[in-house]
């Protein structure tokens, strides 16, 4: 006999990460990995101090012009990521 009140564990595991607020951060940690493969290798060597928080990503670039060509394209940068996530995580990004 079953019950109604049986759950798949992905669906318990994914109770227990949306009610300790780990999915965010995980969305987060993903975010930061994906970054080299979305802006390439030679611009990604020069960001350091990645994170997100609250839906902005933020991205210390050691290049002001670096800085600016990717202020420039960050409404694709966001886009991509997004994709890459299936979701949307990044709502804004910040270069510092």
């Amino acid at each position: 006999m079953t019950s109604n009140n049986e759950n798949s564990l992905k669906d318990v595991l994914q109770m227990l990460f949306d009610s300790y607020g780990w999915t965010e951060k995980m969305d987060g940690i993903r975010v930061v990995n994906l970054w080299e493969k979305v802006v390439g290798g030679i611009i990604a060597k020069h960001t350091t101090n990645k994170y997100v928080k609250d839906g902005i990503f933020y991205v210390a670039v050691d290049s002001s012009v670096l800085r600016n060509e990717l202020y420039m394209k960050r409404s694709s940068i966001v886009k991509e990521l997004n994709d890459e996530m299936g979701k949307k995580v990044i709502k804004e990004i910040i270069f510092n």
